[in-house]
């Protein structure tokens, strides 16, 4: 079957689908944009997506297309295009075509371009867990906005599978942010922390529900910057994101994480998110 993009307010098939030289998120990365995650055909925590989209929108001053509600039923009706079950949607706004200066334009209309994917669960690479190196983070100082300038991120991946690792976790002077597209925690004597949600790190989707189940099943936890050396000697450490869900970090910088084995914390993370999962698809 084609696939079928959302592009601006229609449904399209993906041949036909234009992207102008013009368009500012082509050559500035002036744009914004989500990714959803999709079980039993319906968006995962949509509203809250949404609403870091709006943040984001607002603070790059970008207008969007139409309301969350609208869009929504868009991502909705473009998730029924597909068939799509189980996967991802990525959506993503530019500030729109005009030409080529630093300057906001006087007159763009803002593009929207939207598609789906495929993805099954990682299971097998949430049993077994994952390694990672450590990096300095050296990108700007807005990680809490989700827009399109993301070559400092893969760049970062790259050096990680380079290494032979799974992914990079990054730090600034020694302290730990997150990882080139998910965000980390540490378990340290039975409690979950993690770096705040400020200007340093995304405010991951995936996390604030790892948070919060934790939270509902009586683990402590801190949102409070913590050091390479925390991580090293951490009893737990995994990686929250929205297609790998919550994953076990077993080795750092090729040294095992404790016993180098998912941690029992984890892997109650684990099951209670699975249960957050059943809860929102329809019986």
């Amino acid at each position: 079957m084609t696939p079928i993009y959302l592009i601006q307010d229609r449904l399209v098939p993906k041949e036909e689908v234009r992207v102008s030289p013009d368009d500012r998120g082509y050559y500035f990365g002036d744009g914004i944009y989500e990714v959803f995650r999709v079980y039993g055909g319906k968006l995962f925590e949509a509203e809250a997506h949404f609403h870091r989209l709006e943040r984001t929108a607002a603070a790059v001053r970008i207008d969007l297309p139409a309301a969350s509600s609208e869009l929504k039923k868009q991502l909705e009706q473009l998730i029924a295009a597909n068939s799509l079950v189980e996967g991802t949607v990525y959506l993503q706004i530019t500030r729109g075509a005009a030409p080529r200066n630093h300057m906001f334009p006087a007159q763009a209309e803002p593009v929207l371009m939207a598609y789906t994917t495929e993805l099954k669960r990682p299971v097998h690479t949430m049993q077994q867990g994952i390694s990672v190196v450590t990096m300095e983070d050296i990108r700007w100082l807005r990680c809490d906005l989700k827009t399109l300038n993301l070559l400092p991120n893969t760049l970062a991946k790259q050096y990680a599978l380079d290494q032979g690792a799974d992914d990079v976790v990054l730090h600034r002077s020694g302290l730990v942010t997150e990882c080139s597209a998910s965000n980390v925690m540490i378990v340290k004597e039975g409690a979950v922390i993690t770096h705040p949600a400020d200007n340093l790190i995304l405010h991951g989707i995936t996390r604030a529900v790892a948070l919060r189940l934790a939270r509902e099943l009586g683990i402590p936890v801190a949102e409070t910057p913590f050091t390479l050396d925390d991580l090293r000697q951490a009893e737990e450490a995994f990686v929250t994101g929205t297609t790998i869900e919550v994953t076990p970090v077993i080795s750092v910088d090729g040294i095992p994480v404790a016993s180098g084995s998912p941690g029992p914390v984890t892997r109650r993370l684990q099951q209670a998110f699975e249960q957050a999962i059943s809860s929102c698809i329809p019986q």
